[in-house]
């Protein structure tokens, strides 16, 4: 099937099929046929808590797999209407089944991640991308490692942690866990039992009920890991959940000369300041040929704002379905800081905010 999915999918095919892509036919005999795109089937929903689900997903013969910690982006069809969301892998990648998972947190003010929890079913058709992302662990894993999440930023750390069980590593593994309280956490039962192994270390950290007796409490602080026996020096450590725990252990691990060691992943971008001293000038549009006043927002927001309606993926720069270009002028990147003036460069619109005057092609 490989042999025959790559000649459907080479250039002579290609252009027997123009102006189509052969997937476009293929898709009219069958949704799952495809010799590219990557299709999906719900076999289950579980439901983890009150507001998280995992999603079991048996895919086409397109999907290629994925590393621990890999995301993928999420497309279900609503009311005649694809939404993609990116959501990050759970199950261990030694799976042998056909089948993976990922996990979700409804949000509030998500529309994809409230359908998942609430009204998705078996046997529904999911568009997925191939696996993506840098958050992965290294071809040879250290006899210490420290795996480090917060709310659900446990989900690609999981991934990670049942894969080394599976693969039978022999090395020390820390796992450290920030969560609301017990019932807010995802994977409690299977997290009792992974503690139970002697190599590896499950500390969970409740920080609005702590669990009685607890020794550890509240946010992170580098004495959780004095606690726990880690040096941050010599410990490859990976930690994915909200910005301001990213934030706090990246500021930490640069105090005490251990950014080298140190590998992160953020689920939810950091907070715009709109009073910041760059929110000024003026965000044009030019396909549209509208001028907006910088509100300090980023151009995504700004351009909802407006009216215009970009598309947009993750809404947290993992993506690139938002990327335009910018025209000119200057922008700052809200995770890294980082500020780009460069002419005529592709840009991702959910994770940069204008600085002074800014032309984009929207």
């Amino acid at each position: 099937m490989g042999i025959i999915r790559k000649a459907l999918a080479s250039r002579p095919i290609a252009s027997l099929t123009s102006p189509y892509t052969v997937d476009h036919y293929l898709e009219q005999i069958h949704p799952m046929l495809a010799a590219e795109n990557v299709r999906a089937r719900v076999v289950e929903v579980i439901h983890e808590t009150g507001d998280a689900s995992t999603v079991v997903l048996r895919p086409n013969g397109a999907w290629t797999g994925f590393k621990p910690g890999q995301h993928v982006q999420f497309g279900i069809e609503v009311e005649g209407k694809r939404r993609i969301r990116c959501f990050s892998v759970s199950t261990s990648s030694a799976a042998r089944n056909g089948t993976f998972s990922v996990s979700v947190k409804a949000h509030p003010d998500g529309y994809v991640s409230q359908f998942l929890h609430r009204e998705l079913t078996p046997k529904t058709l999911v568009y997925l991308s191939q696996a993506e992302g840098e958050f992965v662990l290294p071809k040879v894993v250290p006899d210490n490692l420290l795996l480090m999440s917060g709310g659900s930023g446990i989900t690609p750390v999981m991934s990670m942690l049942r894969t080394l069980r599976d693969t039978k590593h022999r090395g020390q593994i820390t796992f450290l866990h920030y969560a609301r309280s017990r019932d807010d956490e995802m994977f409690t039962a299977e997290l009792d039992e992974l503690a139970a192994n002697a190599n590896v270390t499950v500390e969970r950290i409740y920080t609005r009920a702590p669990a009685k007796g607890a020794q550890l409490k509240g946010r992170f602080v580098i004495d959780h890991l004095k606690h726990l026996g880690i040096d941050p020096t010599d410990t490859l450590t990976y930690v994915c959940g909200p910005a301001g725990l990213i934030e706090t252990v990246r500021d930490t691990y640069e105090e005490i000369g251990a950014a080298d060691q140190l590998r992160m992943e953020y689920f939810k971008v950091p907070s715009v300041n709109l009073d910041a001293a760059d929110a000024t000038g003026t965000l044009t549009f030019d396909d549209a040929k509208l001028d907006a006043d910088n509100s300090g927002a980023t151009i995504l927001e700004q351009a909802e704002a407006v009216g215009l309606n970009p598309e947009f993926g993750c809404r947290m720069g993992v993506c690139n379905t938002c990327v335009v270009k910018k025209n000119h002028g200057a922008v700052r990147h809200i995770i890294s800081n980082e500020i780009s003036a460069n002419t005529d460069e592709t840009i991702k619109i959910c994770v940069n905010v204008p600085i002074g005057d800014v032309n984009v092609a929207l």
